[in-house]
């Protein structure tokens, strides 16, 4: 039997292996795929171990570049991997999360963008930067608790060709054609209306409870809302054909699986086994049940983000050593698709300690700046928004 699984610490609440269990169902295959929870230092060991692929969340897709034998050109550009596939005796790393960005975003709409503002500097928000680029985006704004923290976002920002301005929750909120939050679950709803009143697009990588507060007041002000799910669907979706082989993904098969645990989740409540007892009844992320249109409006693809599969060589599809076409490391965009230019560093990526995706040393802002919760700034409990999210509702979820 072939393994796979996803890595990382929290991770009981991943809805990764319901995601990939459906493709496996439908696509005949003899695999598992386990939630394994795992830290940086557990990390070396755990890679040791009998796999055909690996899912990384938080706090290990910076960590793991160091452990790879061949990085992608995306993920090295980003500075984090969350796919690493083995083959041949050898650890290929891939950024499927640029792929998940951009495509939930086509879904609700938003092909492309002027202008932007991402929320966090993890890696989840590097990959947003790179995800901006592809929409067109060629300057963009950051906003961090301390700008200190934004090194390594910075410094992806620079790889990929995107300048960068880091700002506070202090700073004013520019307007912008699109916001991405890479903010923990609540933390963005502390600022829902200030988000609102700057942008007519927005991206919550939170998928459950869903609708957030910030997300719901953004399309009641009449802006277009992007939900962390659709995120999640698809970078998957780049995974399952960068592990398997397979070009013909079951997209529906797979989102069907999802959004039916998550209402699953939503009516177990406060038993701390569900994100929340206020989330989706049977429906999609946005209330209205999945939308079953792909980016052009025709339904989604099951053929995978380019409607080729790799060709049985290695999990890029251009050669036996899985590299991708110019020969300097795999893919991220399967076999048709090529990466960026790779005009990064060496490929060795950051030493594993930067920021996680839960924003600047795991907190949210930090409540100096604009906020829809009460005077100067500040959260319910006078002490800025909490990383907690809504209490007694159970974990909220992002990420994998």
């Amino acid at each position: 039997m072939t393994r796979a699984a996803v890595l990382g610490k929290p991770i009981a609440h991943s809805l990764s292996p319901v995601l990939h269990r459906a493709a496996y169902a439908a696509l005949g295959l003899d695999w598992t795929y386990d939630a394994v929870e795992c830290d940086e230092a557990g990390l070396p060991a755990v890679l040791e171990g009998s796999w055909a692929g690996l899912s990384l969340t938080m706090p290990l897709k910076r960590a793991v570049l160091p452990l790879l034998d061949e990085v992608s050109d995306l993920a090295r550009a980003t500075g984090g991997a969350n796919t690493v596939v083995f083959h041949g005796g050898r650890r290929l790393g891939f950024n499927t999360d640029v792929h998940g960005i951009v495509t939930a975003l086509a879904e609700a709409g938003v092909p492309a963008a002027g202008s932007a503002v991402v929320l966090g500097a993890g890696a989840t928000a590097c990959s947003a930067l790179a995800a901006l680029r592809d929409l067109g985006v060629s300057e963009a704004a950051l906003v961090a608790r301390d700008p200190g923290r934004a090194a390594e976002a910075a410094a992806a920002a620079r790889r990929l060709g995107v300048g960068l301005t880091v700002l506070t929750y202090a700073d004013p909120l520019p307007r912008t054609d699109l916001v991405i939050s890479t903010l923990p679950a609540g933390v963005a709803d502390a600022y829902a209306k200030t988000i609102a009143r700057a942008t007519g697009a927005f991206l919550d990588v939170v998928y459950a409870p869903w609708p957030t507060r910030a997300a719901e007041t953004v399309r009641e002000a009449g802006g277009t809302v992007a939900d962390g799910f659709t995120m999640l669907l698809h970078q998957a979706v780049r995974q399952i054909t960068l592990m398997t082989g397979h070009d013909d993904v079951p997209v529906e098969a797979m989102r069907a699986a999802g959004l039916a645990e998550i209402a699953r989740r939503a009516g177990e409540g406060p038993s701390g086994q569900g994100p929340s007892d206020h989330g989706p009844s049977g429906h999609g992320p946005s209330g209205h049940g999945p939308s079953g249109h792909g980016p052009s409006g025709q339904g989604p693809s099951d053929h995978g983000p380019s409607g080729h599969g790799p060709s049985g060589h290695g999990p890029s599809g251009h050669g036996p050593s899985g590299h991708g076409p110019s020969g300097q490391g795999p893919s991220d965009h399967g076999p048709s698709g090529h990466g960026p230019s790779g005009h990064g560093p060496s490929g060795h990526g950051p030493s594993g300690h930067g920021p996680s995706d839960q924003g600047p040393s795991g907190q949210g802002p930090s409540g100096h700046g604009p906020s829809d919760q009460g005077p100067s700034g500040q959260g319910p409990s006078g002490q800025g928004p909490s990383d907690q999210g809504p209490s007694g509702q159970g974990r909220p979820a992002t990420g994998l």
